[in-house]
């Protein structure tokens, strides 16, 4: 019998400027038919923002499908697997944020214990699928932000961090409302537990990937047996834990090579590889070249790294 040919997914790296805590995709180049020639999902590595002006079409938010048109705005947590299509031959008009969650709380909401955290937990815990005309403040926010950042003006920037703050606590406070939603969650119910659960683990993955991971280990973090985790996980990224964690660590080892003139075989360590041959492989598999090789282009980083392309494999 045939092996069944497993799904890909495609994560689309962002560098964010330096210094700042969002930036934006505007312009005419967003006017344009979408999910062209693509069949597979893909998540980032910053919180997601869009707002569409005109066309229609459906997207993908994990599991579910939902149908958009003009006037309809979205609000996508990082690593959250998702895609848009527009209606074949159709054009759609959209343009995006893209947020550090994290870091910009951290700026703004210094000196309260405890605040930036959960905010950021109720920020990340769904998916946002919502009609302007139904919430008006916030789609009006969001223009206000793409608005200020494309004037280019003196301060555009502190300003649009400031309503990015009053965009986000009123997503945080509505995301920790029982009573109303206006979130297309993908998997409601029991499963809103396993969406917090799995989003504590990519965190952790986050914060621990330069040590000696085990998938046993985190499983055990997170009190769950390994194959459920390994289950769980495949499910939501389309993508084994194993090859999740590499994409992290070659993308920390990609930060190291631009930024640092240490040795390829002491960021391979610093970046949880123990072995130069396994690091060279890996990377070479994400990005398409060697880490000297890299290292000898950084004009070309926002291409090499990483419109990742992962396929998961039997074994891993």
């Amino acid at each position: 019998m045939a092996r069944k040919k497993k799904q890909v997914a495609e994560f689309r790296y962002y560098q964010m400027p330096e210094n700042r805590v969002l930036f934006a995709l505007l312009g005419e180049k967003w006017r344009q038919q979408y999910g062209r020639d693509i069949d597979y999902l893909h998540f980032h590595n910053y919180l997601e923002i869009g707002y569409c002006y005109e066309g229609s079409g459906y997207m993908t938010l994990g599991e579910k499908e939902i149908s958009y048109h003009g006037g309809m705005f979205t609000v996508i947590p990082k690593n959250y697997l998702h895609t848009t299509n527009s209606m074949p031959g159709k054009l759609s008009s959209w343009e995006y944020l893209f947020v550090d969650v994290e870091k910009l709380l951290e700026k703004m909401v210094a000196g309260i214990p405890g605040c930036a955290e959960q905010m950021a937990r109720r920020i990340n815990s769904r998916a946002i699928f919502a009609e302007s005309s139904k919430y008006p403040h916030l789609a009006d926010l969001i223009k206000a932000i793409m608005n200020i950042i494309r004037s280019g003006e003196m301060y555009c920037q502190q300003e649009a961090e400031g309503l990015m703050l009053a965009f986000l606590t009123e997503v945080a406070r509505r995301n920790g409302e029982n009573s109303e939603t206006y979130s297309q969650n993908t998997r409601t119910g029991m499963k809103l537990k396993s969406d917090n659960l799995f989003l504590r683990i990519i965190d952790y993955i986050s914060e621990h990937y330069g040590e000696a991971l085990k998938i046993s280990d985190i499983a055990k973090w997170a009190h769950i047996s390994e194959t459920q985790f390994r289950r769980m996980f495949s499910s939501y990224m389309n993508m084994s834990p194993l090859e999740y964690i590499n994409v992290v660590r070659i993308q920390a080892a990609c930060e190291y090579l631009k930024k640092t003139d240490e040795p390829v075989a002491m960021i391979a360590a610093k970046c949880g590889f123990t072995v130069s041959s396994t690091f060279n492989r890996n990377f070479r598999h994400i990005t398409g070249v060697s880490p000297a090789e890299w290292r000898k282009r950084p004009e070309n980083y926002e291409q090499q790294i990483l419109r990742f392309q992962i396929h998961s494999e039997e074994g891993w």
